[in-house]
């Protein structure tokens, strides 16, 4: 097993238990299949947090499958089910282009609730990019938390990022354009956006946050290039009614799932995947900087499914 599948491995043992343990053990000393243990394998996929709706679908076509060939073995049938679960995560990424980092400087918008992770994620996309050589620019347009900015600032030392920040309850929007007019004075790379941790029930700040997109806009012309919504695996069903509204405020182009490696019901990366129709972009399997990694399906299912 090479290193990072190793890594993933370890980073989704919580969800493996929840998941992958009990589905070999609905399958231990079955010699066949039939539809008591079909209807077993969909209850542990729905209290995994696939969804009711999600892991229907799975396991219609997981039977349609097993129909078609004829499989009778138990131990085969995490095969189909691996290729039906590798297809669903693949079909929302191959309905977008891949990240978008060849834009000079490229722009991400940053956005999500408070408390997902979001700044943390920021900081590690930062040395991620910086340790290929980037210049980045980090624009602090949380300007309603002050512990955002002083987090932000620590970022930016720790990493060698530029931060581009104003005073405390400074217009989030005018932080986010200077941050892109200096990136593109000073040829940098790339422009990480953070925004202040909104209800994504607040009318009002999901306004906001428009028009942080839209001032993004006027400065470099089709940016953002990418609007990466920040979800935390631990919040389950809720993480779905965030993603909706984030999605009806600005065009989110990709999920970054963090705290993967703290949950038992690591299912919930497929279910926002299928119902929100987006690629997950980045995954959070542990605390380190590396531990934010770009997102592998292969490497997911492997490690959430039993072999």
């Amino acid at each position: 097993m090479s290193n990072f599948f190793a890594r993933m491995a370890r980073g989704l043992t919580r969800s493996r238990e929840g998941l992958g343990d009990r589905l070999a053990e609905a399958a231990a000393g079955r010699r066949e299949i039939d539809d008591a243990f079909l209807d077993e394998v969909e209850e542990i996929l729905v209290t995994a947090d696939l969804g009711v709706a999600t892991a229907m679908r799975l396991m219609d076509a997981v039977r349609n499958e097993i129909r078609y060939t004829r499989l009778k073995d138990p131990a085969r049938m995490w095969e189909i089910l691996k290729t039906t679960l590798l297809a669903t995560l693949r079909k929302a990424e191959e309905a977008v282009p891949p990240l978008q980092t060849s834009h000079k400087p490229a722009i991400f918008l940053m956005v999500g609730v408070n408390g997902v992770g979001k700044t943390t994620t920021i900081g590690k996309l930062a040395a991620r990019y910086r340790g290929e050589g980037k210049r980045v620019v980090l624009a602090a347009s949380d300007t309603f938390r002050a512990a955002a900015v002083a987090q932000l600032t620590t970022w930016g030392e720790r990493t060698g990022a530029e931060v581009v920040r104003h005073r405390e309850g400074a217009d989030a929007s005018a932080v986010a354009y200077d941050a892109c007019e200096a990136a593109v004075a000073r040829e940098s790379d790339l422009v990480l956006v953070d925004t202040a941790g909104r209800l994504h029930t607040n009318v009002n700040l999901m306004e906001e946050l428009r028009k942080v997109h839209r001032v993004i806009g006027k400065v470099v012309p089709g940016a953002p290039h990418e609007v990466l919504l920040v979800l935390d695996a631990n919040t389950g069903q809720n993480a779905l009614a965030q993603g909706k509204t984030f999605l009806e405020a600005v065009p989110v182009s990709g999920l970054v799932v963090t705290k993967m490696d703290s949950t038992a019901k690591g299912g919930i990366l497929v279910n926002l995947v299928e119902t929100l129709g987006c690629p997950v972009r980045f995954v959070g399997i542990g605390e380190a900087v590396e531990d934010l990694t770009p997102f592998d399906a292969e490497a997911y299912v492997a490690a959430l499914l039993p072999d």
